[in-house]
C-alpha cells in the first residue's frame, strides 16, 4: 500500500537531502534540523482568540526586555530614573513602556477630565484649557529625542556603569502628537516684556523650569500622545511639554501651568541646572541643548557576541539636539582607523538615527567605538576632549566617545582608552 507523502514530509526529505548545500551568514551546513522537521507544539493546537488579549502584550520570550533602576543612585525610588534597554532595541521608535523614567515625586495619576492648564503671567488674557479645549487646537506629529542631561553622567570620572542600558539609557525617542506651544500662547497674548515661560506640573514637587520665549515659540509642544497612543502615567499623562533637543528636566510632565515673566525663575536653580562648571574654574551658562552623541548598542556589556566569527553586525543610535545626523563612524580598534557606519531610517532633525556597521569578526579583541556628526559640522568628541575643557566636576552633558573592549569569546566591558 503506497501512502500520499504529506506537505511536511516532503519538506523534511528534502531538507534532509539538500542541508549540505546551505550557504549564507549563519546558516550551517547538517542533516535535517528537527527544529523544522519535527511538529513543535505550538503546530499542534489552536492559540487564543482575538479577545484573549485586548490590549496586547510582547512575548514571554522578551520578558528581559525592560526598564532597570540602578538601586544606589538615589535614596527613594519616587525620586530616581530608571533606565530604557538600549541594547535589546532596534530602529528609531522606543515603545512607549520602555521609555525611561525621570520622577521628583513619583508618578502623579491624573484624572484628564479634572485636569486644567493655565496661562497666567504677562499675558493679555489669563486662560485656563481643559483637554478638550486642548484637542480643539490643531494638531502635529513630530519625532524626537529625550534625553536627560545626566545621561552618561557617572562616566565623567572613568568607566564606571557595565552596560550601555546603564550609560547611556535615559533617553527615548517616540513620535509625539500634540499642539504648538505658540498656538495656547497667541491665544493668551504675550506681552512685549514677556521674555520667558515658566512650565509647572501637577504632580507633587511642583516641578517647574524656564525656557526662554524664544524657544517656546518656536518648536515647543504641549503633547498628548506618543507613539499614536496616549501618554503612559509615567510620561505625564494627561499632557506634557516637549522641548525638541534641549535637555529632558524641561519637559515638564503633567503640565498644569504656564507662566510668562520677563527673567527666569528659580535663580538657584539655573545656576545647578542650566550651569556647567569647567576646568578653570569658570562656567558655561544656560546649557541646554544636547550635543551630538552616539553609542554602540550591540555589541556591548548586556548583547555579547554569541555567535562566534563570521559575519558580525554592530549597531547603534545617533543623535544631536542641533539637528539630524548624516554620518556616523565606527572603530574596532579604538579609533586607529575609522569606518564610515550605514545609516538607515528615517533622518528627523532632534531625532535618533540607526546606524550598522558589518564586518568578519575574526575572534580578535576589539574596542569598539562610535563618532557622530551633526548636520551643523559638529563632531562627537572623545571624553579626554571634554576633560581638557570641562574637568571632571560635572554630571550633566557628557557626550564623549563610548568605548566597549570585545574579548575573545564575545564578552563586552565598559572600558576607556586614551
Amino acid at each position: 500500500m503506497t501512502s500520499n507523502p504529506t506537505r511536511r514530509g516532503v519538506l523534511g526529505a528534502g531538507l534532509a537531502a539538500g542541508a549540505a548545500a546551505l550557504t549564507g551568514r549563519g546558516a550551517k551546513a547538517q542533516a535535517a534540523d528537527p527544529a523544522i522537521t519535527n511538529l513543535q507544539p505550538w503546530n499542534q493546537a489552536l492559540g487564543d482568540g482575538v479577545d484573549a488579549r485586548p490590549y496586547g502584550s510582547p512575548s514571554p520570550h522578551e520578558a528581559h526586555v525592560k526598564r532597570r533602576n540602578v538601586e544606589w543612585l538615589t535614596a527613594d525610588p519616587v525620586s530616581s530614573v530608571n533606565f530604557t534597554p538600549l541594547h535589546e532595541l532596534d530602529g528609531v521608535i522606543t515603545p512607549n513602556g520602555l521609555c525611561f523614567e525621570r520622577h521628583h515625586a513619583g508618578i502623579a495619576e491624573v484624572d484628564p477630565a479634572r485636569h486644567r492648564l493655565m496661562i497666567n503671567g504677562l499675558v493679555d488674557t489669563p486662560l485656563v484649557f481643559t483637554m478638550q479645549d486642548i484637542m480643539r487646537f490643531p494638531r502635529e506629529n513630530r519625532m524626537y529625542f529625550l534625553e536627560c542631561a545626566a545621561n552618561s553622567g557617572m562616566e565623567w570620572r572613568g568607566s564606571q556603569l557595565n552596560g550601555c542600558q546603564f550609560t547611556h539609557g535615559m533617553i527615548h525617542n517616540v513620535l509625539y502628537t500634540g499642539v504648538p506651544l505658540r498656538y495656547l500662547l497667541e491665544e493668551a497674548g504675550v506681552k512685549t516684556n514677556g521674555k520667558w515661560v515658566m512650565p509647572e506640573g501637577a504632580d507633587a514637587s511642583a516641578m517647574t523650569r524656564s525656557i526662554p520665549i524664544e524657544k517656546a515659540m518656536d518648536d515647543c509642544l504641549v503633547a498628548f500622545k506618543m507613539n499614536g497612543e496616549a501618554l503612559r502615567p509615567e510620561q505625564g499623562y494627561p499632557v506634557r511639554l516637549v522641548v525638541p533637543g534641549w535637555e529632558g528636566n524641561m519637559w515638564v510632565k503633567w503640565l498644569r501651568r504656564l507662566e510668562v515673566g520677563d527673567q527666569p525663575w528659580h535663580h538657584r536653580e539655573e545656576t545647578s541646572k542650566y550651569t556647567d562648571l569647567l576646568e578653570d574654574g569658570s562656567a558655561r551658562r544656560f546649557t541646554w541643548v544636547m550635543d551630538a552623541k552616539s553609542v554602540i548598542t550591540n555589541p556591548s556589556p548586556q548583547a555579547p557576541i554569541t555567535h562566534g566569527r563570521g559575519h558580525t553586525v554592530i549597531t547603534g543610535v545617533a543623535w544631536s539636539g542641533r539637528g539630524s545626523i548624516p554620518r556616523v563612524d565606527v572603530t574596532i580598534d579604538g579609533g586607529k582607523t575609522w569606518h564610515q557606519a550605514r545609516m538607515s531610517g528615517p533622518s528627523a532633525e532632534k531625532s535618533l538615527h540607526r546606524f550598522y556597521y558589518e564586518f568578519d569578526w575574526d575572534g580578535g579583541p576589539l574596542l569598539l567605538q562610535s563618532r557622530a556628526h551633526d548636520s551643523t559640522g559638529y563632531v562627537q568628541p572623545t571624553k579626554d576632549q571634554l576633560r581638557a575643557f570641562r574637568g571632571e566636576n560635572s554630571i550633566y552633558h557628557n557626550n564623549g566617545i563610548q568605548t566597549w573592549y570585545v574579548n575573545e569569546q564575545g564578552v563586552a566591558e565598559n572600558v576607556e582608552v586614551s
